[in-house]
């Protein structure tokens, strides 16, 4: 009988927890024994869980220090492998319950910057997400007596975060083991096959891990050399699938090279109110670029070819405000670059609904092609069914317009070069970033504010991101943010130039223009949907055996 099974002693005794099992010479009903109480039962079921389920927090909490602003990213190691041995030899029903366990810490951990929004947040997003690391742990429980098992724990650990990416409203790929290995042996698998090639590769080393520890607890009262191969094998295979990532080509060399500036303008005051008084953002960026003007005038610094403003560096609407108009259109002039511009801009037919833009904006000719965002943020940037939710969450009556997204992708003619524009979150959504490296990006730029949740851990999580894409595409990254961290990132995945939060600064900086492509480019996203569907065909194999092996035995029986 596998280990960690739901039977009891009653069934053990003849009886199931619905009451004894008739048999050849049954006793009376009178002597039959009484049914246990359902308090009693449970209060039995907690007792025996209570140690594994304790483990399974522990190894979640570990889990979420190997993300940043931590960055302890062995530690995704000893959770992967911590779950896998946790669920190995559990029923379904029961591994659910144990990924819940090691879900909800984790993401309560992860997601903690968002008690800026305010606590239930923090707890609602939590179990939401810790309900797709149930299906993990379910899954994980039923596949662990199949041959090869850690092969089939990486292929579902890349299953769960396809379906968490997507799934519900277009998904929230926040807590991918992939972004916490950015700077680690296995960061330059991302050139190979881009986030879901690290994830696998995390994975299996970790399950591994788990392998050898299982082999070495069996060694236990008879520990000869030949029983300690298995253990050896798995140890050597972890190691290697570590190190595999040093055997990888990281192509840096530039085609061309660009001066950049990136203006980070600050903002009042971290929080859900950091715009301060109407002008004051867009003042503030304006005035920085200004500095920077006079310091090219001056001889201390080289003249940029181009200025890259972050995320909502305009409060208002040029197109609908003439000051901001004016004042962004100064600054320009005084830098006499081009200069990519954030902006809310109100849809011109939908009221109530804004674009999330950058704006190439040029000293003579004034504002011309923009990008639009085309992933908005579910209940950040826009409420579904807000109608029905504001009653039960006043909250979200404070969102008084819905972002409209784009149609299409972000590459931008800024100056000299061409430039890829994604726009805050969507850095962490693989196929948007994919799609504009491949629609000619030469560099990216991600231009985001996150002065919502500014000493939170949240802008080093997104930085981590910018990191891995920089080494999956080959592209330098420069990140603008309003109130930090600004930071230019070389296409080795390494922080070349980088402003604190909270701070008014310009950081100019040469990148790298790159035309070739990685591997990760041209295959897309093939790699996870092919280990995604292994995963899913392995429970699809488990389940069929289970069935074979109970027929097996009721025909023993018979």
């Amino acid at each position: 009988m596998p280990s960690g099974s739901d039977t009891t002693e009653e069934a053990v005794s003849g009886s199931t927890p619905d009451g004894p099992v008739p048999t050849a010479g049954t006793v009376s009903p009178a002597a039959a024994p009484a049914r246990p109480g359902r308090a009693r039962r449970l209060a039995a079921l907690a007792r025996r869980e209570a140690p594994r389920t304790g483990l399974a927090v522990v190894a979640g909490v570990v889990l979420g220090l190997a993300f940043p602003p931590y960055d302890l990213w062995p530690l995704s190691l000893v959770s992967v492998a911590a779950l896998s041995l946790l669920t190995r030899g559990r029923t379904a029903r029961q591994g659910a319950w144990t990924g819940f366990a090691f879900g909800l810490p984790f993401f309560l951990i992860l997601l903690k910057w968002l008690h800026v929004v305010g606590w239930d947040a923090v707890v609602g997003l939590s179990i939401a997400e810790a309900f797709f690391l149930a299906l993990l742990g379910a899954a994980l429980a039923v596949t662990s007596r199949l041959p090869v098992w850690p092969v089939w724990t990486a292929c579902l650990w890349v299953a769960e975060e396809w379906a968490r990416d997507r799934l519900p409203l277009g998904g929230f790929p926040w807590g991918r083991l992939a972004f916490a290995n950015t700077g680690s042996p296995f960061t330059p698998l991302a050139a190979l096959g881009g986030a879901p090639l690290v994830t696998f590769a995390v994975a299996l080393a970790g399950a591994l891990l788990a392998a050898c520890a299982a082999a070495l607890w069996g060694l236990r009262g008879n520990g000869s050399l030949r029983r300690a191969v298995p253990a050896v094998e798995a140890f050597g295979l972890a190691a290697a699938i570590t190190a595999a990532g040093v055997l990888v080509p990281v192509p840096t060399k530039a085609d061309d090279t660009v001066d950049i500036a990136v203006v980070q303008g600050n903002v009042q005051s971290p929080g859900m109110d950091f715009l301060g008084r109407p002008m004051m953002i867009t003042d503030n960026h304006a005035t920085a670029t200004e500095k920077l003007a006079a310091d090219v005038k001056a001889g201390r610094v080289r003249k940029p070819d181009l200025v890259i403003w972050p995320e909502n560096s305009s409060d208002l609407d040029p197109f609908k405000y003439p000051q901001a108009y004016d004042r962004i259109d100064e600054a320009v002039k005084a830098v006499n670059v081009p200069v990519l511009v954030g902006a809310l801009v109100d849809h011109p037919t939908k009221e109530g609904y804004v674009f999330n833009e950058g704006i190439v904006w040029d000293p003579k000719k004034g504002p011309g092609a923009s990008y639009t965002k085309q992933h908005p943020v579910p209940f950040g940037e826009y409420v579904p069914f807000k109608e029905q939710l504001s009653k039960i969450i006043t909250r979200f009556q404070r969102v008084t317009r819905n972002f409209y997204p784009g149609d299409h992708t972000g590459v931008l003619k800024v100056g000299p070069a061409r430039l890829g524009d994604v726009i805050c979150f969507e850095v962490a959504y693989d196929q948007i970033v994919h799609d504009t490296v491949n629609a000619g990006a030469r560099a990216l730029v991600i231009q985001t504010n996150n002065a919502t949740y500014g000493r939170t851990g949240q802008p080093e999580q997104q930085l981590a991101m910018s990191k891995l894409r920089a080494v999956e595409h080959g592209r330098a990254v420069v990140t603008a943010a309003t109130s930090g961290i600004s930071a230019v990132v070389a296409p080795d995945g390494t922080i070349t130039h980088r402003i604190p939060e909270f701070t008014q600064g310009v950081v100019s900086a040469r990148i790298p223009l790159r035309d070739e492509t990685t591997l990760a480019d041209r295959v897309g996203a093939a790699p996870e949907w092919a280990l995604a569907i292994v995963g899913l065909l392995s429970c699809a194999a488990a389940a069929v055996s289970g069935r074979r092996g109970r027929t097996k035995d009721e025909k023993g029986q018979q």
